[in-house]
């Protein structure tokens, strides 16, 4: 195995993740043409509706009975990162919030001492289908943290920096910066928007990097170094095969390497290989998960749910647990304080 590579890890439906980070799932699905009523124009028969995971022709209702996702569930401890590479996903949340995101945008919110949100998958389009690929990561939070005021941020794929390199042989290397910094060969630095003020990626020293890193066929890229005793994964979830410093990888591989070396990536296939890298300084505190809090003491677990028993972290101010915004609705984000915005 090669000096750059610690362990090589088989890709499931939700992903291997290492501190700081929590859980990550893929979630690609070929949704159908829409009904009109921003579900599938298809028969839900044979799905177990509420909890549709099966991936019966190829997508998923997940817990949604009429839309694909996720109605209203708590969280408190951690921070969601949620990236829509394609397709759209409708957000409301107990601070007031809510935004309809997709086709390369990503939602970071910051749980803290607890929210309650709704991810719903809206098939805006009747007259084709509506397929949708996210990632969404749990970023944990430190013990000091933990207990902050709920944020909510939306970063505008438009916003977000893209590294474009191109080879003399006019292979294309794409590096989208969600979080960190991309230090490219000229010593020049690509850093991503702000994240979330309490963050853990928020603080430079923790050097918490998050980028979907594409390669056509033939083409390379550098992961460059960063400091040594960072967590740092490699997930290959698209194309067929390629190289890391000369080893060969192949898809649905996750790939733990070192993180003080600068390591070359070549995609070996015929067709686009495409990767998400994640990477940060490990928070290294005792961790305490049951479902969506996650705290570092049991006593601070129990709390979390009494809590969520007596105040619903906010309640739930919005018509439906499955809140959607409607057929017409466009990209935006409307913040707690009642600003709204669009993508520029």
């Amino acid at each position: 195995m090669s000096a750059s590579i610690k362990q090589r890890l088989k890709l499931e439906m939700f992903w291997p993740t290492f501190d700081p980070f929590l859980f990550c799932a893929f979630h690609n699905d070929d949704f159908p043409n829409g009904n009109g009523q921003l579900g599938p124009a298809a028969s839900l028969s044979g799905r177990q509706i509420g909890q549709d995971f099966a991936g019966i022709n190829g997508w998923r209702m997940y817990h949604g009975s009429k839309v694909p996702g996720f109605p209203a569930h708590p969280h408190r401890g951690f921070e969601t990162v949620t990236i829509v590479n394609e397709g759209f996903v409708d957000h409301a949340d107990s601070m007031g919030a809510a935004g309809r995101y997709g086709e390369g945008d990503t939602q970071w919110m910051t749980a803290g001492k607890g929210v309650q949100h709704s991810e719903m998958f809206p098939l805006v389009y009747e007259d084709k289908p509506n397929p949708i690929e996210l990632f969404q990561i749990w970023l944990n939070l430190p013990a000091k943290s933990k207990m902050v005021e709920p944020h909510f941020a939306m970063l505008w794929n438009e916003q977000t920096p893209v590294i474009d390199v191109t080879d003399e042989q006019g292979n294309k290397a794409q590096v989208k910066v969600v979080a960190g910094d991309y230090r490219l060969p000229s010593g020049e630095i690509k850093s991503a928007l702000t994240p979330p003020p309490d963050s853990w990626a928020g603080e430079a020293n923790n050097e918490v990097a998050i980028w979907i890193i594409d390669l056509d066929p033939h083409a390379h890229g550098v992961l460059p170094a960063a400091a040594a005793d960072l967590s740092r994964t490699l997930y290959f979830f698209e194309g067929q095969t390629g190289e890391l410093d000369g080893e060969s990888i192949t898809i649905k591989e996750a790939l733990v390497l070192i993180s003080d070396a600068s390591i070359v990536l070549k995609n070996t296939g015929t067709e686009k290989a495409r990767f998400l890298l994640l990477q940060g300084r490990p928070i290294d505190e005792p961790v305490q998960q049951h479902g969506p809090f996650v705290m570092n003491t049991r006593q601070e677990l129990q709390q979390a749910f009494f809590d969520f028993q007596n105040t619903q972290f906010g309640g739930w101010s919005w018509p439906d647990n499955d809140q959607t915004h409607g057929d017409g609705a466009g990209r935006f984000a409307r913040y707690a304080d009642g600003r709204v915005e669009t993508p520029e």
